[in-house]
């Protein structure tokens, strides 16, 4: 019986530490009507956060996945504008631990006592996410949309080093239909 609850205890342990550390979502989508094969230039329109410093740290990461797919920047009059904006918000998760057990979940012949005791917490945690949209410039139509959220940290560099992956995955399959043979 000791055995069963160190186990379970484990498990339950596990849960309080996944919540929080869920993986980067990342998403996009595409006008599937654009023409990606014409565009080979961009230039930045305007990159909305809260945070002065991170202006450049995203343009620095989409510069660098752009210039990877053989994309040059201009000042102005690109093939495409791009608009990039930061949103934080304070997220919730419920972790509740069990402990005290009266004898489970009919571990015994005929069933048993049940659960004495449940303890629930809440923890609070901020979420990022950059969204990145291009726009055709002559027809300001949107062409292309990315968004990436994660976990904030409460150490810059792990925030900066996941913003970093997090467009790096945005654009691995860009442009639209780059990938298929």
């Amino acid at each position: 019986m000791k055995v069963q609850r160190v186990v379970f205890a484990l498990t339950a342990m596990m849960f309080l530490l996944a919540g929080r550390s869920s993986a980067q979502q990342v998403k996009t989508d595409y006008d599937r009507s654009a023409n990606f094969a014409q565009y080979k230039t961009y230039s930045w329109e305007q990159v909305k956060t809260k945070d002065a410093l991170d202006i450049d740290r995203i343009k620095a990461a989409v510069d660098a996945a752009l210039a990877a797919k053989g994309w040059t920047q201009v000042d102005s009059g690109g093939d495409v504008s791009i608009l990039a904006m930061e949103i934080t918000h304070n997220q919730q998760t419920l972790n509740t631990f069990y402990d005290g057990f009266g004898g489970g979940w009919g571990w015994r012949r005929f069933g048993g006592g049940g659960f004495a005791e449940a303890t629930t917490t809440t923890e609070t945690y901020k979420v990022g996410t950059l969204v990145v949209d291009l726009f055709d410039t002559k027809t300001k139509q949107l062409i292309w949309r990315g968004a990436s959220s994660d976990t904030l940290s409460d150490n810059s560099n792990k925030n900066i080093k996941n913003l970093d992956k997090g467009v790096e995955k945005m654009f691995k399959q860009f442009p639209p239909g780059s990938a298929k043979k």
